[in-house]
């Protein structure tokens, strides 16, 4: 009996079942590869929005068309005694001369945040993100972006930037305050910064003050920056997954559409309300994914290597 078992001992080799653990140690495609795409795909995005609505003649027609449409009255805006142009009203920040204030305030808050939580990678990078956002945009509307008459518009139709920093605000705050919350808030302070930017994109596509393509560049933007600084942040820093009930997803995008019908609204033309209202709730909707959805994406396509 012996001799008959003993080939069979061998078969059985204790070493191989403890290797077998160390498997899910090896680095993995999924594991290692940064999620580069998102900033790749955001850049491509805002360059394709200003090539085709301003470098090119039927799209400078299609966007100059929309001046033209109802008496051209700002007071026509629903919510324009929220502007601040109205004499003795307080604008809606960041509208008029309440930019600046609005951005500084942004700031300050991120500093005390990344102070209190000391989470001092997430912090710097998120001072990071609206620097370079509301830097690059200045510079790429005054000098790198510029917009060519195509068509012999009139002057007054010259004069708007590409991309829009009234809406570059509301967005880059918004992802700058994703990158410090604690993920169990995340969802809501999402929910609350793309309200905010839907109702500020869709005014200033309605009041005359910017073109739809302009408000959509803005907020690609703010996107492409905050997808390059979670491209190169250590792993461990990088935003996990956003666990959101899923009901959250369909009220916080419905109340965006909502939000910015109303705030694109004016009482002489419903066309250039609609179309602005579309412009709000897009720039909502590339916000929201790129705070909530992506980060939750990324966690699904690396789970199995975790296992």
């Amino acid at each position: 009996m012996t001799q008959h078992d003993s080939p069979i001992l061998p078969a059985h080799r204790p070493g191989a079942s403890r290797q077998a653990p160390e498997a899910p140690d090896d680095p993995s495609p999924s594991r290692t590869t940064r999620p580069w795409m998102p900033a790749l795909q955001y850049t491509l995005g805002f360059l394709t929005v200003y090539l085709l609505a301003i470098c090119t003649p039927w799209g400078q027609r299609a966007e100059n068309a929309l001046f033209d449409l109802g008496g051209g009255n700002p007071e026509d805006v629903w919510i324009y005694p929220l502007s601040g142009a109205e004499y003795g009203s307080t604008p809606l920040p960041p509208l008029e001369l309440s930019a600046k204030p609005t951005l500084m305030v942004g700031l300050a808050v991120i500093v005390v945040l990344t102070l209190v939580l000391r989470c001092w990678r997430q912090g710097c990078a998120a001072l990071g993100v609206v620097i370079l956002t509301t830097g690059s945009q200045d510079v790429l509307k005054s000098t790198i972006l510029p917009r060519p008459d195509l068509v012999g518009a009139r002057e007054s139709l010259l004069d708007q930037g590409f991309p829009s920093g009234h809406t570059a605000i509301p967005a880059v705050l918004t992802l700058a305050a994703v990158l410090l919350v604690s993920p169990r808030i995340r969802p809501y302070v999402a929910t609350a910064g793309v309200l905010w930017l839907a109702c500020i994109a869709a005014y200033s596509a309605t009041n005359g003050g910017h073109r739809p393509s302009e408000v959509l560049g803005a907020t690609l933007l703010a996107c492409a920056c905050y997808g390059l600084a979670t491209w190169l942040l250590p792993p461990a820093a990088v935003p996990g997954a956003t666990r959101s009930p899923r009901a959250l997803h369909v009220i916080t995008l419905t109340l965006a559409l909502a939000i910015a019908l109303v705030s694109g609204a004016r009482s002489d033309t419903l066309t250039r309300s609609l179309v602005s209202a579309v412009a709000g709730f897009i720039c909502a909707a590339l916000v929201w994914y790129a705070a909530v959805g992506r980060p939750a994406h990324t966690a699904r396509r690396t789970r199995p290597a975790l296992d």
